[in-house]
C-alpha cells in the first residue's frame, strides 16, 4: 500500500498504514533535531577558540534565549494542533487562516519579548552572574542575539504550519540551509576572516542573527508562494483579536511545559554540583547521551501530534487513538531498543568523552539504570504529542510538571540526602520518575476523554448540502462565519475534488 499525500507532498495521515506514515513523518524530524544539535556544538567550538571568558559569557546567554524558543515553540504547537486538525477536515482555507496568524502573533509575540530583553539586557545579565571581565562579552553577544528572536519565532511558525499539514521535508531542508551558513559564517565573523572584521564573540552572535533570518524570510516566501501544503494569504496577516487568543489560550500551557523542562534542568543541574567534579562529570556525559534519544522520542510525539490532529479534524476518532497507541508502540520498541544497547556498551560509551576512571565507572553505573527507562521517558513525550494534536495542551503541561518536578526533583533530594544514597539516588530518581510518569500518561491516553477536536465538530460529518457543525470555541466561530461569507453560490461552486491547486479561487 503507498501512502496517501496531498497534492503537495505532505501526509495525509486520516488514511494508509498508521506506523508508516509515523516514520515518514518522524524522520526529517529527528534529522533537523540532529543538525541543531551539531550546530550548538560547532558554534561552542568557534568561541571556545576566542578562551574561556568568551566561552563564560556565551554559557550564561544561553537559558534566556532558551527560555524564549520556549515561548516560541507554546504558540507554534498550537498553531500546528489547529492546522491538522482543519487540514484533516479538507478545509484548507481554514487551515491558511490559522497558519497566517501563528506567523502574526509569533512575530508580535517576539518583537515584544526581544523589545523587554533588550531593555532589560543589563540588569538581567547581572542576575544570571555576569561580572568582571565576563560582563562585557556576554553584553555583546546578548545585544545582537536578542534580534534573533523574532525571525526564530518566524522560522518556528512556518514548521509547525507545515508540519501540522503533514510535510516535514521542507523544514528539514531550511534547517539545513540555516545550519550550514552559520557554520560557515562564525569563522569569518569571529576571526575576521577575508573582508570581515573580528567581532570576536559578538561575531557569533551576528552568525546565529543572519542565518536564524534568511530560515525564517525564506520559510514566510515559501508559505506566501501558494507552493506548498499551507498557503498565507497577505491579508490573512492582519491581526486578529480572536484568533490571537485562541492560539494563545492553547499556547499559554505548552509554553509553560517547555519552561518546566528547562527549569527543572537547572535545578538538576544545581543538584549535582553538591555531589563533586566526578558525578557532575558523569551525569553531564550520560545527560548528553539521553538527549540523542529524546531528539528520536521527541520526534515521534511530533508526528504522532499530526496525525491525531488531522484524524481528529476529520472526524475519525477511532483512529485518532490507534496514531497515539503506534506512536507509543514505535517509541518504546526504538527507544527500549536503544536503552539496552546503552546499558549493554555502557563503559564504552562513556570512554568517548572521558579517559577518567572514577568517571567512567560512575557514569557506567548511571547509565545502566536509566537505560531501563528510556521507553518510559520517550513514551511520556510521545503521549503528549497526542495531546497536543488534540489541542489538550493542558494536559501535556500536566504531564510535564508531573514529571520534571512533582517527582523527580523531590525523589532526587530524598534519595540523595534523606536516604544518603549520594549519586545514586539522582539515576535513580530519574528512572523512577520517568516510569510512574510514563503509568500516568498511559492511563489518562487509555482513559479517553481527549480525543475532540477543538475546531467545528467533525466527529460525525454532516451529508452535502447541510448545515455546518457548531463551533465549538470563539475563533472557530469567526472562521466559520467568514468562510460562510466568502462562498460563492452554491451552483457555482465545483466539487472539492475538481478544486484544483489548493490556493484555487474555488475555496
Amino acid at each position: 500500500m503507498t501512502l496517501a499525500r496531498t497534492a503537495r507532498g505532505a501526509i495525509d495521515f486520516t488514511q494508509g498504514p498508521i506506523p508508516a506514515n509515523l516514520l515518514r513523518l518522524a524522520w526529517p524530524l529527528v534529522a533537523g533535531n540532529l543538525l541543531q544539535t551539531v550546530y550548538n556544538l560547532v558554534d561552542m567550538f568557534w568561541v571556545g577558540r576566542l578562551g574561556a571568558t568568551q566561552v563564560a559569557a556565551v554559557s550564561i546567554v544561553f537559558p534566556t534565549d532558551w527560555l524564549l524558543v520556549s515561548m516560541a515553540l507554546g504558540i507554534t504547537v498550537a498553531g500546528a494542533a489547529l492546522v491538522s486538525q482543519w487540514t484533516g477536515a479538507k478545509q484548507p482555507r481554514e487551515a491558511d487562516r490559522v497558519a497566517a496568524q501563528t506567523v502574526s502573533v509569533a512575530v508580535i509575540s517576539a518583537l515584544v519579548l526581544a523589545t523587554l530583553g533588550h531593555w532589560l539586557r543589563l540588569p538581567l545579565l547581572r542576575l544570571m552572574g555576569a561580572e568582571g571581565e565576563v560582563f562585557p562579552d556576554a553584553l555583546a553577544y546578548m545585544t545582537v542575539i536578542i534580534w534573533s528572536v523574532p525571525f526564530t519565532f518566524l522560522f518556528f511558525a512556518f514548521r509547525s504550519s507545515l508540519r501540522g499539514a503533514g510535510d516535514t521535508l521542507r523544514p528539514m531542508y531550511l534547517t539545513i540551509f540555516s545550519n550550514v551558513l552559520n557554520v560557515v559564517l562564525d569563522p569569518i565573523l569571529i576571526f575576521g576572516w577575508g573582508p570581515a572584521p573580528a567581532m570576536g564573540v559578538a561575531g557569533a552572535a551576528w552568525a546565529t542573527l543572519i542565518a536564524r533570518a534568511l530560515a525564517g524570510l525564506v520559510g514566510l516566501g515559501w508559505l506566501l508562494s501558494g507552493r506548498l501544503a499551507v498557503r498565507v494569504h497577505p491579508e490573512d496577516l492582519i491581526p486578529r483579536w480572536d484568533m490571537a487568543r485562541e492560539l494563545l489560550r492553547l499556547g499559554l500551557p505548552a509554553s509553560l511545559d517547555g519552561a518546566a523542562r528547562s527549569f527543572s534542568s537547572v535545578a538538576m543541574v544545581a543538584i549535582v554540583a553538591r555531589l563533586g567534579p566526578v558525578a557532575t562529570a558523569a551525569y553531564g556525559i550520560v545527560n548528553r547521551v539521553m538527549s540523542m534519544i529524546w531528539t528520536a522520542s521527541g520526534a515521534v510525539g511530533q508526528a504522532v501530534a499530526t496525525g491525531v490532529g488531522q484524524n481528529l479534524g476529520a472526524g475519525q476518532l477511532a483512529r485518532s487513538r490507534r496514531v497515539a497507541w503506534a506512536g507509543v508502540a514505535l517509541d518504546l520498541l526504538l527507544l527500549g531498543s536503544g536503552g539496552l544497547a546503552a546499558i549493554a556498551f555502557a563503559p564504552g560509551i562513556i570512554k568517548v568523552f572521558v579517559n577518567d576512571p572514577d568517571v567512567i565507572e560512575l557514569g557506567t553505573r548511571f547509565l545502566r539504570v536509566v537505560g531501563w527507562s528510556f521507553g518510559f521517558a520517550g513514551g511520556v513525550m510521545v503521549v503528549q504529542g497526542a495531546f497536543q494534536g488534540a489541542g489538550r495542551t493542558g494536559a501535556s503541561m500536566v504531564l510535564a510538571f508531573l514529571n520534571h518536578w512533582l517527582l523527580r526533583f523531590p525523589l532526587a533530594i530524598g534519595l540523595i540526602w534523606g536516604l544518603g544514597w549520594g549519586p545514586a539516588g539522582l539515576w535513580w530518581s530519574m528512572f523512577l520518575s520517568s516510569t510512574a510518569s510514563f503509568a500516568v500518561a498511559v492511563a489518562w491516553l487509555w482513559r479517553g476523554g481527549w480525543h475532540k477536536a477543538v475546531i467545528p465538530s467533525s466527529q460525525t460529518p454532516a451529508p452535502a448540502g447541510s448545515p455546518a457543525a457548531v463551533p465549538s470555541s470563539p475563533a472557530a466561530q469567526a472562521i466559520s462565519s467568514q468562510t460562510a461569507s466568502e462562498q460563492p453560490p452554491a451552483q457555482s461552486e465545483p466539487p472539492l475534488a475538481q478544486s484544483g491547486s489548493h490556493g484555487s479561487t474555488a475555496r
